[in-house]
């Protein structure tokens, strides 16, 4: 992203919706949106940090997020970004990957993949800070060891069926993965502000 003019000026930021209307207007897994916005608290000490990091002139005033309302890692990460922003006083924007593929395109996972969500942090002179994207480390490494877990279970069953039966055994993983999402991008924001 760094290095090149972004399609995301100051102007687009602001078109984007609130968390608010975000989930009024998406088609699935409101209910999911809601548990997890429900479930999830920051807690004291990431709120004073990330409000310190919104005080400091180069901190993270706003944050745009990129994601879709049937992708699980949406479901589970956005409502954590909602919570963040909410306890840090940031602005937050949410743009619709699919709709919005010119901002997705400057944020791909490794250059290549169209993963989602996308935390994106800007300053109040919208310049950017860095970004996040779709799950932390954790998560890879956990899902790895389920899947493995699930192909030992049931030797003979589909790829289908194993993807099917990780994702239900993730869902306890979540609250654990969004507090180690918090923890990288405190890690991100704080090697930006040199208090790493």
């Amino acid at each position: 992203m760094t290095g090149k003019t972004s399609v995301v000026t100051p102007e687009r930021f602001a078109t984007g919706l609130s968390y608010e209307k975000y989930i009024a207007q998406i088609n699935v897994n409101k209910d999911r949106f809601q548990q997890s916005y429900e479930g999830f608290q920051v807690s004291s000490d990431d709120a004073d940090f990330f409000k310190k990091a919104v005080a400091d002139t180069k901190g993270p005033t706003k944050m745009m997020v990129i994601g879709e309302d049937w992708c699980p890692d949406v479901y589970r990460g956005m409502p954590m970004m909602a919570r963040l922003a909410e306890a840090a006083g940031m602005e937050m924007r949410v743009f619709p990957r699919d709709e919005n593929s010119d901002i997705m395109d400057e944020f791909l996972k490794d250059g290549e993949y169209k993963s989602i969500p996308v935390a994106v942090f800007y300053t109040s002179d919208h310049e950017y800070i860095g970004h996040w994207i779709e799950r932390p480390v954790m998560a890879h490494s956990d899902r790895a060891k389920i899947d493995e877990e699930i192909k030992k279970e049931m030797p003979e069953a589909s790829e289908e069926d194993v993807r099917a039966k990780t994702r239900e055994r993730t869902l306890t993983r979540f609250t654990a993965w969004q507090q180690e999402s918090v923890r990288e991008m405190r890690d991100m924001i704080a090697k930006h502000l040199g208090t790493a």
